[in-house]
């Protein structure tokens, strides 16, 4: 029994012994080895190698991250910190985090999972979460991103012009300015928002946006009104001053220029012509759908029509028509209206349509302008006799009125002093009515007050009468309540006495009334009669 305690005691100091060696070689072990620091911005990306002896060997499929349990580099990353991974069982790896600064977009390419399917190139999916492998229809915007370098490539692009024929589309960092909308071309189908591919309908508004450029292309067109002038040049002298004939007419300096066609009897017109014009945001993706560019719509669609129009307007009308009268008011009306409805015909807003001005050769403008001089100056004389017609007349009714007014004075003058008069007998007729009513009033109160006076007398000696019947009666009442008029002149002698009255009751027999006096110290005098 002894020999067996003994082992067991061995024992358990080996197995101490070993926990004290083991336990901290595990630990320095464990942190020591295992362990990796991933610093701030950056990420760690992890290897499973496998079992070294025991264990399934599974590997992750080819092209594909590996999954829980399987051999491959895992999708996850591990942030920032310590982390504990056996190196035997894995590969460890730090990787520097993806900066996007301001003014670029990332342009993701996945490295990993299956091919796309036949007639697309864009990958769907946010990142991390990717099926295939290509470009991703996702950018990634201004920011910092933990990415697996072995699953995804990123490239950083800033704003980027794309060559389209003539045109430049823009990608990436996509800035649109206020007045401006960006028209969105879309290079692929896109199933979740139903776009087709082509110019879409609706408009970017201003703003910053982070565009695709494999999946879109944007123009950006300026909205609101441009001004579009076709003209001649005028002649000018060596001070830069306009060259201008008799009449003031500026000199045309090449022909060749502006808007020019034959009148309707074949004079050579020449005429400027000024447009206001622009595309709404509603209009702007037709205008770059059909033309390509808003440069392309005024070189296209405005230029060639303002031109088109007045030549076809112009050229049926003759030269004395377009230079004065209504005929030249219409040729105005009649242009801009043709011109507004081609433009509305093709999308475009016209704002106005100006015939600024037209220029007649000198040979039929002069005689036109003389002739035409001559009528307002006989129609100048024609007003002047007017003129002083109305103005005779109008002195003729100046001395009307003058005299007119005298006599309303004159009328005036009358009435006022009827009008006093009457008013001077009124007063005095009021001031004898009125002095007779008061004489009347006066008398009234007279005889009121002698009335009165009656009246207060006989009420007076009335009452006096009442008063002293009054006091008969409450002494007749007086004398009736004490039985006897002895009794009431006794109570009328006692309430007559003073407060302090000293009275004293006597008890006398007959004959000692004198003597019981004595003893109250009263002094009885006798009273003499000296009669007998």
């Amino acid at each position: 029994m002894a020999r067996i305690l003994s082992s067991r005691r061995l024992i358990t100091a080996l197995i101490a012994v070993l926990v004290l060696v083991i336990l901290p070689t595990g630990l320095a072990f464990h942190w020591l080895v295992n362990r990796v620091y991933v610093p701030q911005g950056s990420s760690l990306r992890l290897k499973y190698k496998g079992p070294l002896i025991f264990g399934s060997r599974k590997m992750a499929a080819s092209g594909h991250l590996a999954e829980d349990g399987e051999i491959g580099i895992l999708g996850e990353m591990r942030g920032p910190g310590r982390h504990f991974y056996c190196p035997i069982w894995w590969e460890r790896t730090v990787v520097p985090d993806v900066v996007i600064k301001p003014g670029y977009v990332g342009i993701v390419t996945s490295k990993m999972g299956d091919a796309l399917p036949e007639g697309e190139f864009l990958v769907d999916g946010e990142l991390g979460a990717t099926e295939h492998r290509g470009v991703l229809r996702t950018v990634l915007a201004p920011g910092t991103y933990r990415i697996n370098d072995m699953a995804y490539d990123v490239e950083k692009i800033a704003t980027q012009q794309i060559q389209s024929g003539s045109d430049s589309k823009l990608g990436g960092w996509v800035d649109i300015p206020t007045g401006y909308v960006g028209v969105v071309t879309n290079l692929t189908e896109r199933a979740a928002d139903r776009q087709r591919i082509g110019i879409q309908k609706n408009v970017l508004p201003p703003g910053i946006y982070a565009i695709n450029p494999n999946e879109k292309q944007i123009d950006i067109v300026e909205i609101g009104f441009r001004e579009k002038t076709v003209a001649v040049t005028k002649l000018r002298d060596g001070s830069g001053e306009l060259v201008v004939d008799e009449a003031g007419e500026p000199q045309i300096a090449d022909l060749s220029e502006g808007i020019s066609f034959p009148s309707k009897d074949g004079f050579p017109i020449h005429m400027d012509f000024t447009a206001i014009w622009g595309l709404m945001p509603d209009q702007a993706s037709s205008a770059i759908s059909e033309f390509g560019n808003i440069e392309a719509v005024e070189n296209k669609v405005v230029t060639p029509q303002i031109e088109s129009i007045c030549r076809n307007e112009g050229s049926q009308y003759s030269a004395v028509q377009l230079l004065v009268g209504e005929d030249r008011t219409k040729f105005q009306d009649t242009t801009k209206e043709n011109f507004e409805k081609k433009l509305n015909d093709k999308n475009i807003t016209l704002l106005y349509g100006l015939v600024r001005h037209i220029y007649i050769p000198r040979e039929v403008r002069q005689p036109i302008q003389s002739a035409f001089i001559a009528n307002e100056l006989t129609l100048t004389r024609d007003q002047e006799q007017l003129t002083a017609q109305e103005e005779a007349k109008l002195r003729e009714t100046e001395r009307k009125v003058d005299l007119e007014s005298e006599k309303i004075r004159s009328d005036t003058e009358k009435q006022v002093a009827e009008i006093a008069a009457l008013g001077e007998k009124t007063v005095g007729e009021t001031e004898a009515e009125t002095t007779k009513l008061v004489a009347a009033i006066d008398r009234q109160v007279a005889e009121l007050e002698a009335q009165a006076t009656i009246v207060l007398g006989e009420a007076r000696a009335n009452a006096e009468k009442m008063k002293r019947e009054a006091l008969s009666q409450k002494f007749q009442l007086a004398v009736e309540a004490f039985g006897s008029p002895a009794a009431y002149n006794n109570w009328i002698f006692a309430t007559g006495l003073p407060d302090d009255v000293d009275l004293k009751l006597l008890y006398a027999g007959e004959g000692t009334l004198w003597t019981d006096m004595k003893d109250l110290g009263l002094r009885a005098t006798v009273p003499v009669n000296r009669g007998k």
